[in-house]
């Protein structure tokens, strides 16, 4: 997957400007396609030279005029072209396993405290996906596809963060019985998913 076809995604849901396609990425696809926003700005200009988008200038008084960008019908042939081609799953690439891999030539006391850190960002980013989910789909259900496609990936975000906290505690609990050290606090009520 390129940037540009995550803009094309982006913008089958409505028109945006530049910074509103910017917002999107930070709040939501940006969960699972990190770009900064020069990288953004950049491939809007690539995707109006290839007429995928096109811009329309919105004049404002007081402030710099906006770009308005939409999708093109070649855009959309595009975006469906590059829909119909099997994905390639995504491949791991974390110092933390490869630390972990060298668990017996390393020291344990930073890896614990980087662990410690991890767990914190993954109990964040979990109930940030929890809090986004009860935000929009309150009910549980969603209705068209667009409305399905969000929660399905919300799930998948919440389910996967939720995992990597598991196994961050259960990696902090194996060491500290190795050398002796305290426990953590696990993430719900005295009890992970899916056990006791």
């Amino acid at each position: 997957m390129a940037l540009g076809d995550a803009i094309l995604a982006c913008l089958t849901e409505r028109p945006m400007t530049g910074y509103e396609l910017a917002k999107t990425f930070d709040s939501s696809i940006g969960f699972f396609w990190k770009a900064d926003h020069q990288q953004i700005y950049r491939e809007l200009s690539k995707l109006r030279d290839r007429g995928h988008i096109q811009g329309r200038e919105v004049v404002q008084s007081g402030k710099p005029n906006k770009l308005i960008y939409t999708l093109t019908p070649e855009g959309r042939t595009a975006l469906r072209h590059w829909a119909a081609r099997p994905s390639t799953p995504p491949s791991i690439k974390d110092d933390l396993l490869v630390r972990l891999h060298a668990l017996d030539s390393i020291d344990i006391e930073p890896m614990r405290t980087d662990l410690m850190a991890r767990l914190e960002h993954h109990r964040d980013r979990h109930a940030n996906y929890e809090r986004i989910l009860k935000k929009r789909f309150p009910d549980g259900t969603a209705e068209g596809r667009l409305d399905l496609g969000n929660l399905l990936l919300l799930r998948l975000g919440a389910r996967h963060e939720q995992m990597v906290a598991d196994f961050c505690e259960e990696t902090l609990e194996a060491l500290s019985a190795t050398s002796g050290k305290g426990t953590v606090v696990p993430l719900e009520d005295g009890k992970r998913e899916g056990k006791g």
